[in-house]
């Protein structure tokens, strides 16, 4: 029988560790040889241990696991860490990858999975939550959603941009508003700012496209 797998867990939470040492147990191929209750414990103890994968939390007070997880790799490069949270905005996916995590799973994965994972992991190769892994493909495509207008501008930047479509100028827009021309540029920018557009010409555009006005409204032809 081969050797089994090595794993530490790093988790501010005792019970979770707990947990995770409890299930693990039930696994002969699976062998948990340290815990850490924070990052800068992990980096005392990876030394010593030296584990084919780690299991890191990312948000624990004092060393957080995205900084743990660069000293960890820096000290222990053969060792594949699995980032395991609750958390998958890109503030917390990003620096954790860059830092040297080769997974990324959320809290709520199926046991069976998660050591499907550590198997996965120890061959270095990455698994990664389906919500986390559509980020990170939009990432590396350079790709943003396209924003829908109905959800990201107000109902006055709604207004002012089916008067743009129109043709109207600033000053026009002003005065059928009753709201000062300075007001209207701002609105104006806050409204290309939303559509990642260069200028009121895109934004006329844009809104054709997507039906914001259509032929036959605001008297145009």
């Amino acid at each position: 029988m081969s050797e089994p797998i090595t794993v530490m867990l790093v988790d501010d939470h005792q019970m979770i560790r707990m947990g995770l040492v409890a299930y693990f147990a039930t696994l002969p191929e699976i062998r948990v040889v340290a815990e850490a209750a924070s990052g800068a414990e992990a980096v005392r103890l990876v030394a010593q241990h030296v584990p084919d994968v780690v299991l890191m939390d990312l948000m624990m007070p004092g060393m957080d696991g995205v900084e743990a997880t660069h000293r960890l790799k820096a000290l222990s490069p053969r060792s594949q860490i699995i980032v395991l949270t609750s958390h998958h905005d890109d503030e917390h996916i990003f620096p954790a990858i860059r830092a040297g995590a080769l997974s990324y799973l959320l809290k709520d994965i199926d046991p069976d999975e998660l050591a499907d994972a550590v198997r996965k992991a120890q061959q270095g190769e990455a698994v990664l939550n389906p919500r986390v892994a559509a980020r990170v493909v939009q990432e590396m495509r350079g790709q943003r959603e396209v924003p829908n207008p109905f959800i990201e501008l107000t109902d006055r930047e709604m207004e002012i941009l089916r008067l743009i479509a129109e043709g109207k100028n600033n000053c026009t827009i002003a005065e059928a508003l009753v709201i000062s021309e300075k007001t209207v540029k701002s609105h104006v920018s806050n409204i290309l700012s939303k559509l990642q557009l260069n200028d009121r010409t895109e934004a006329a555009v844009y809104a054709w496209r997507e039906g914001v006005v259509r032929r036959g409204e605001g008297g145009v032809s």
